[in-house]
């Protein structure tokens, strides 16, 4: 099925990538094989020699996202967490780092535990936009931001910082992880990132069934260089989660969609309780940066995620989380069920206290992924806790 630039996020989502076999399989079939018939020795028959550097379906997978991304090329790896090694490794020794303070756990550990080893230093900082000047080093490589930022919510002006960060150095390379919006809701490339990168465990495969990570870029030979480290290093999904994250990939509008609207009534709830000290959501017109939500985001949704305080500090976040009977205590998000959980006891454990709460995750701070159940199911399910 061709696909034209004219068509829609919708129309991309289900057609973007897919490719038919010789018997006409309007969904494409699971390519198990390892490796590829050759006609000669380096001339093989048809486009793959061996799946660790490339396989139908993760190209198909990897097709679709830099299409749903607005990018040029895309690539697909083993988990979200791989997909910021590989980044990180395509670095030079001893390159300096910048990232958001208020980041997901994983990359926080990353940066500070094994970057670092092969001389990569990192500076967090929570306001972005009046550091960066001062922050960036001679040797200063990359710029590392979420958008909004696991868990708190926060939202910053990515073509702000792209305009400052290539103000100071255009080699400068500026890096947005969109997991928590998903390529319906926003484009970071659009906006002057030169690479977006997801945990595609979330949203983009949404049924909580498969670890992915995936990337887009639109520059060549940045593509080529984690091209290369993607196939050497070997951090690759499976033909399977491939073709499963594809296949979610195919109703991610709807998803999303759903899940934006539901997390905007909750959060309104949740807003008019007065067992909550504070609510965090991009599509709250309290936001603090909400004109910058609806310059970025689609029809200013703020998308299925929600972080809030609850009074009577961490024991009350504790029992909170462990009554609800719809909202599954877990880690993760983006899934089609819903899910809760406390950031400074699960998925941010191991930042340093001080530095947590310097970023505003305390320890009464609970995170909610909206799924597409019935809105009023679950706004019952939070009353009945909250009791």
């Amino acid at each position: 099925m061709a696909i034209q630039s004219t068509d829609k996020f919708e129309t991309l989502a289900i057609h973007a990538g897919a490719s038919q076999d010789n018997h006409g399989s309007v969904i494409e079939p699971i390519s198990l094989s390892t490796t590829f018939a050759q006609t000669a020795p380096g001339k093989p028959i048809g486009v793959y020699e061996y799946s660790r550097s490339s396989n139908p379906n993760r190209k198909s997978l990897e097709d679709a996202i830099a299409v749903l991304e607005k990018g040029k090329y895309g690539l697909a790896f083993s988990s979200g967490s791989a997909t910021t090694g590989v980044i990180l490794q395509s670095l030079p020794q001893g390159s300096h780092a910048i990232s958001i303070g208020d980041v997901y756990g994983g990359t926080h550990r990353y940066f500070t535990k094994v970057a670092n080893a092969h001389g990569v230093e990192t500076d967090f900082t929570n306001n972005l936009i009046e550091d960066l000047p001062k922050l960036v080093k001679e040797n200063t490589k990359l710029v590392w931001i979420e958008s909004p930022t696991n868990p708190t919510l926060t939202v910053t002006d990515i073509a702000l910082v792209s305009k400052t960060v290539k103000a100071i150095n255009k080699d400068i390379i500026l890096v947005v992880d969109n997991t928590f919006l998903s390529p319906y809701l926003s484009n970071p490339l659009t906006l002057g990132a030169d690479i977006v990168v997801h945990s595609g465990t979330k949203y983009i495969n949404g049924h909580s069934d498969v670890v992915i990570g995936v990337l887009a870029v639109n520059d060549e030979a940045l593509y080529e260089r984690l091209s290369f480290l993607q196939n050497a290093i070997g951090a690759i999904p499976s033909p399977f989660d491939s073709w499963l994250a594809h296949r979610g990939l195919k109703t991610l509008h709807l998803r999303v969609q759903r899940a934006s609207e539901s997390a905007l009534k909750i959060a309104e709830f949740l807003n008019k309780n007065e067992n909550v000290l504070a609510v965090n959501y991009p599509g709250l017109e309290s936001h603090p940066n909400r004109e910058i939500v609806k310059k970025q985001h689609r029809n200013g949704l703020g998308g299925g995620m929600i972080s809030f305080r609850i009074k009577g500090g961490a024991d009350a976040a504790d029992k909170f989380t462990s009554q609800t009977r719809l909202f599954a205590l877990a880690e993760s998000l983006g899934g089609i069920e819903s899910l809760i959980s406390v950031p400074p006891k699960m998925t941010h454990a191991g930042i340093p206290k001080e530095q947590r709460e310097a970023s505003g995750v305390y320890d009464d701070l609970i995170r909610v992924s909206v799924g597409i159940e019935d809105v009023d199911d679950l706004i019952a399910d939070l009353e009945q806790a909250f009791k």
